[in-house]
């Protein structure tokens, strides 16, 4: 079963929905409350995260970067990483390769 086109909850004050997904790239809209945090994790996909709106505070490996509507960042596959929304209404879009199944299919 597939959740694409989906709002569902992540962490608190955060929600997702994937948008589409093809062989091998995915993409996801992720909405936060200010604070709000995508948890530290790590995966074997490669990722682009593109800030639609508000800013955030991206952990990647230990080292931090600020990201505000416009910018994008890059993170490596397993990469140790995790995001923190400095305003409310903040949004970012996720790019994924290859897909990850691991979300598509809940």
């Amino acid at each position: 079963m597939s959740n694409l086109g989906v709002w569902e909850p992540a962490e608190p004050g955060v929600k997702r929905c994937i948008l589409n997904a093809a062989a091998s790239l995915m993409m996801m809209e992720v909405h936060f409350e200010k604070g709000a945090e995508g948890y530290e994790h790590s995966h074997p996909h490669e990722q682009m995260s593109y800030c639609l709106r508000g800013s955030f505070v991206f952990r990647i490996d230990g080292k931090e970067h600020i990201v505000s509507a416009g910018q994008s960042i890059a993170i490596p596959s397993n990469a140790k990483h995790g995001v923190t929304a400095l305003e409310a209404g903040s949004a970012l879009l996720d790019a994924f390769t290859p897909i990850r199944e691991d979300l598509l299919k809940r």
